[in-house]
């Protein structure tokens, strides 16, 4: 992948697109082959080392939201940070103004059970952005959604990559490609063929 650009993975169930996004996020280790990330052989790091990476480099949206239910949207997003060692100040004003741009500014103190599902999902992904990760894997960001929400969650994700995040996304949902540069076509574990959609995106 070059830096900056936006990717679909597809193909059916089974066909190995999940276990691609946990090699590429530093989830599982490859059995054979290598995973490089800015000319760093992933494969060779401890577990302290992978945690930095996935900490610094990577921030990580799943179709389940993966949000914690006894936290509100303020606290879910400044969890990340907590590792990062940012002061707690820092942690809360990241926070805030990563829920405003996601349009949850009048949500801070909500916990997910009181958001609607688009809503929570833009709390996961200002929850990804916390430490502005160079490369965002998202994993049927748009599964549990409603199309308006579909929607709105792409317009996010195609301005995070305008604005120079390289974007990995896994989904079923063909109508998601037009979003994309370019989209890997998976089957049994292999990449049967690629397409390229529109470099000028």
């Amino acid at each position: 992948m070059k830096r900056g650009e936006f990717l679909a993975v597809v193909g059916p169930s089974g066909s190995g697109k999940s276990t691609l996004l946990n090699l590429l996020g530093a989830l599982d280790r490859p059995t054979k082959g290598k995973v490089i990330i800015d000319g760093i052989d992933i494969s060779r790091l401890n577990d302290n080392q992978l945690a930095e990476i996935r900490n610094r480099k990577i921030g990580f949206i799943f179709q389940t939201f993966n949000l914690i239910p006894y936290m509100n949207a303020l606290e879910n997003v400044m969890v990340p940070m907590i590792a990062a060692e940012i002061s707690p100040r820092d942690r809360r004003i990241k926070a805030m103004e990563l829920l405003s741009i996601m349009g949850l500014s009048q949500f801070f103190k909500n916990r997910p059970s009181e958001l609607s599902g688009g809503q929570q999902q833009r709390v996961a992904i200002a929850r990804a952005l916390t430490n502005n990760p160079k490369i965002i894997l998202a994993d049927e960001p748009t599964g549990n959604l409603d199309s308006k929400s579909a929607y709105d969650i792409m317009e996010v994700l195609r301005k995070l990559n305008n604005e120079g995040a390289t974007i990995i996304l896994v989904t079923h949902n063909l109508n998601l490609i037009n979003y994309c540069h370019r989209v890997l076509f998976m089957r049994d574990g292999i990449i049967e063929r690629e397409e390229i959609l529109n470099v000028e995106k």
